[in-house]
């Protein structure tokens, strides 16, 4: 493996900073899944609201699949211009109370992750973050009309919520956050993941009200005061848009009574179980699911147009 050091070019005097040493370290990596825009909601929140400063930025050109993932440039009458690099880096940003923390933001790499993983590990060991707590979106058979569910993982049981019983063996495709969580357990540092679990239905829509599912749970395990006001305020206005969308289709209606029926179901159950599982009957097919995503964008198309 080449030197993971050399993926990234950092701020030597910032990094020496006793400001960033002990400090907790939020991960938000865009790309796996995508449900909900959740990570780049979380850093949209923090760095337009937070005071920031650039500790370490990575090398995209060694991580990135341009073509894959094609960056957006805009046109003007005659010219291109604002050429959108994506941007993967490591910032400390302190909290209205004073209180610091790391950040990692930016798209998922596509390439070398092991080698971006060690990257990582080594900068936490170097900074002796005292936590890495890391944040996800995933979609899963829920409906957009009851509370955000939250799994919980991690190194360490007695950082894990003890309420839920049910403890499942799944296999499934990886992502870099995940393979980060694994070697930060190996190398004996703290940490605790966050995957928020949003409306199959609504997958590719941003939904605030799952970032801000997101900053509860890792501000209630870093002490951290994480800036959630606007993602509220945009949270209420997207479920009035969503609920008025769903009443305009008896066909998605039904889809999402028989996923509030389930989530009731479970959640409210003495022995809890996951959303997965049990008579495949009850969760909406394919096809219901096909049919609720396209009505649903096209009446958001429609509402920006």
């Amino acid at each position: 493996m080449l030197d993971p050091t050399s993926l990234y070019l950092s701020n030597p005097a910032l990094l020496e900073d006793a400001r960033v040493r002990g400090l907790p370290l939020i991960v938000a990596l865009s790309g796996y899944a995508e449900a909900g825009h959740v990570a780049d909601q979380l850093e949209n929140a923090i760095t337009d609201a937070l005071p920031h400063e650039v500790v370490a930025r990575f090398d995209l050109d060694q991580l990135y699949d341009y073509r894959a993932r094609r960056p957006h440039v805009r046109f003007v009458e005659d010219h291109f211009e604002q050429f959108r690099n994506p941007e993967l880096s490591l910032r400390l940003v302190t909290d209205p109370l004073g209180r610091s923390f790391a950040l990692l933001t930016g798209p998922e790499p596509d390439l070398q992750w092991n080698r971006f993983v060690e990257a990582v590990v080594g900068l936490a060991r170097r900074l002796d973050v005292s936590l890495v707590a890391l944040v996800a979106g995933i979609p899963m058979p829920v409906p957009h009309t009851r509370p955000v569910l939250v799994s919980v993982h991690g190194s360490r049981a007695d950082l894990l919520p003890t309420e839920h019983a049910w403890k499942p063996v799944v296999e499934m495709s990886s992502s870099a956050a995940q393979l980060l969580e694994i070697r930060l357990t190996e190398a004996g540092i703290d940490n605790i993941g966050f995957t928020v679990h949003v409306p199959q239905y609504l997958a590719e829509a941003h939904l605030p009200h799952a970032a801000v599912a997101a900053l509860e749970h890792v501000s209630a395990v870093t002490s951290l005061t994480l800036p959630s006001d606007e993602l509220r305020e945009a949270a209420r206005e997207i479920e009035r848009q969503i609920d008025h969308q769903v009443g305009a289709s008896p066909e998605v209606q039904a889809v999402v009574a028989g996923l509030e029926q389930r989530y009731d179901d479970v959640v409210d159950a003495s022995a809890p179980r996951s959303l997965l599982v049990g008579d495949e009957s009850e969760l909406p097919d394919a096809d219901e699911i096909g049919a609720a995503v396209e009505a649903f964008l096209a009446a958001q198309e429609d509402d920006q147009d």
